[in-house]
């Protein structure tokens, strides 16, 4: 069997979607300086070459973590906190990133693959609208929850907040969820699954993987938020109104 750091760095990448994103964060080129070996590229990367043999070992070994159980009972401030600082960071983080693979692929493989063209008119779509969605929760939805959670514990009244009950914004912010839903059900039937074609090339290997890898984890955000978050934070506004009257 051939040692895997004589293998090119292209054929990892194929073999091993996981392998991208440790290349990427490394800064070894999989695509244009593929043809090299992995030996080779840590050398020119000054890479030692266990420690990159490390990292693609537990890239290809992580196994999402269903996240709904330890969440729900947390504080809702820590489960804001882990919103914002996880899921938000990921959809800017990757909807930039997934950009950058658009405009490779549809300027090599557009012609081929026509398909990529409606691909990429969706994603932006759903970035777009994700990128203000996050600002309306960052900005005016989960501040006020967070101020609700601290005087509920502070046994003290919540000012009031100025767009009335919490059940205002959140409604929107469901709405806004189902739409971003059904970009992603387009997006998937689109791009067949996210089944990149045969022969592809790694940076298709890597928009696929990363738009499917993209939807789990937006799966799981919104999941924290229509059915964790946004519940309690409807019965912690009725919670404090009825402390405010007694």
């Amino acid at each position: 069997m051939q040692p895997i750091t004589e293998k090119t760095v292209r054929e990892i990448a194929l073999e091993s979607p996981s392998a991208i994103r440790v290349f990427e964060a490394l800064g070894i080129d999989y695509c244009c300086g593929g043809k090299k070996s992995l030996g080779e590229a840590c050398m020119r990367a000054i890479l030692p070459v266990d420690e990159v043999l490390a990292r693609l070992q537990q890239a290809a070994q992580t196994i999402p973590v269903e996240e709904a159980g330890k969440w729900t009972g947390a504080a809702v401030s820590a489960l804001i906190d882990h919103i914002v600082g996880v899921y938000h960071a990921q959809v800017r983080r990757e909807s930039a990133r997934l950009q950058g693979f658009f405009a490779k692929a549809v300027a090599k493989h557009s012609e081929r693959l026509p398909q990529l063209v409606r691909m990429e008119e969706l994603f932006v779509a759903l970035s777009q609208e994700l990128s203000t969605h996050l600002l309306k929760e960052e900005q005016v939805l989960f501040p006020y929850v967070a101020r609700l959670d601290q005087a509920l514990r502070d046994h003290q009244k919540a000012g009031p907040a100025f767009f009335g009950s919490v059940t205002g914004p959140i409604s929107h912010m469901l709405a806004e969820h189902d739409d971003a839903g059904e970009l992603l059900v387009q997006l998937r039937a689109a791009s067949d699954g996210y089944q990149a074609p045969p022969d592809s090339c790694p940076t298709m290997i890597g928009l696929f993987t990363g738009l499917a890898e993209f939807e789990r984890d937006l799966h799981m955000h919104i999941h924290l938020e229509n059915n964790i978050l946004f519940p309690r934070a409807i019965a912690m506004e009725q919670s404090a109104l009825q402390t405010a009257a007694v």
